[in-house]
């Protein structure tokens, strides 16, 4: 079927990503269908196939699409060379970059379990890139003697959880400004994970 006059896979393309990330993360995956992503898009049916083969391949590549942008955002960070302070960027890092791509973490999430085995194992392989830089940190801390982690793995897990969480909550127009809450976060990640604190309040 041809493109509507005015089309261009360059323009078009980034629509139909665009509308298929808020039509998953306001209905879900499953209710949502191709006829309704193109009528968002302002395109007939048959011109998505165009631009994705099927509506499985265009969730995975919403899905693959953001853990690319957050594997390459962490790698262009300014690194630290104390584990504290990497712990502190590491958690900045996380809240600012969810906070601006939350239709993306909601389905990152969600629909998961709509993925073919296929596909959730290569998004697994790199959610478990970001978790392992993670979880380095916390081995660092560990060796330094800085950190008191029981068990490095199960620590990012939870951090990773606490601090994604804020997508769910946060608000431009709210009490708390995006600096303060990620002052806040990153001061109680520390704390969570930090060797000298625990033996303070061991004193006390």
């Amino acid at each position: 079927m041809a493109r509507k006059t005015g089309s261009h896979s360059e323009i078009t393309g980034p629509r139909v990503r665009a509308a298929a990330l808020m039509l998953f993360a306001r209905d879900g995956y499953a209710a949502v269908s191709m006829r309704q992503i193109a009528a968002e898009v302002g395109v007939q049916a048959g011109a998505l196939y165009l631009y994705t083969p099927d509506k499985q391949t265009l969730l995975f590549d919403l899905l693959k699409g953001h853990m690319d942008e957050l594997l390459s955002a962490w790698g262009a960070e300014p690194r630290p060379t104390d584990p504290e302070q990497q712990l502190d960027a590491f958690a900045r890092f996380h809240i600012r970059f969810h906070l601006m791509r939350r239709d993306a973490v909601f389905i990152s999430y969600m629909e998961l379990r709509n993925l073919t085995p296929e596909n959730f194992a290569r998004l697994e392989k790199m959610r478990r890139q970001y978790e392992d830089a993670l979880e380095a940190i916390l081995k660092a801390g560990q060796v330094s003697k800085i950190f008191d982690v029981v068990d490095t793995k199960l620590t990012t897990l939870a951090l990773i959880s606490m601090l994604t969480g804020v997508t769910t909550w946060y608000r431009q127009d709210g009490r708390l400004s995006l600096s303060r809450v990620e002052e806040i976060y990153a001061d109680m990640v520390g704390k969570a994970v930090r060797r000298v604190a625990k033996e303070k309040s061991a004193a006390v």
